[in-house]
């Protein structure tokens, strides 16, 4: 790693760290979905799933925009509150979702099940440190005195 990288990612908050964290996760997700789904079946209940969290095709391509959305925001505070909002904001109505769509094959179009209803609604508080966080003066790292 580079003087120059390793100073702008040590001069970043924790809330643009753990926007950053997120935004890997996820896009190694959609990208692993992808591995267990393939294509077929695109916005249907599939029941496959990735380390117990249900996916199709569709779910997959939602995992990739929100990682990549991550990997896009995190360098700026501005751009970590952003992401941090739209994961509150997404999870969030997500887990709504999710309470009606799981095990209602009519309408579960992302192929969703308990395990990742549980996990929207951790994304959505992961989302809500992320928007606190990304303001934090006191840069991860570093002493105030």
């Amino acid at each position: 790693m580079t003087a120059a990288r390793s100073s702008a990612i040590s001069n970043t908050t924790i809330g643009q760290k753990l926007a950053l964290a997120i935004g890997v996760v996820y896009t190694l997700v959609g990208i692993l979905g992808f591995v267990v789904t393939g294509f077929d079946n695109f916005a249907g209940v599939t029941g496959e799933t990735l380390l117990g969290f249900e996916v199709n095709p569709l779910h997959n391509i939602v995992h990739l925009l929100i990682g990549v959305a991550g990997l896009a925001l995190w360098r700026t505070r501005e751009g970590a509150k952003t992401y941090g909002l739209l994961l509150a904001v997404g999870y969030g109505l997500a887990f709504v979702y999710g309470l009606f769509a799981a095990g209602n094959d009519d309408i579960n179009f992302l192929s969703i099940n308990g395990a990742d209803n549980g996990l929207h609604l951790l994304s959505a508080l992961a989302g809500v440190a992320v928007y606190l966080l990304a303001d934090d003066r006191n840069r991860s790292g570093s002493r105030t005195r």
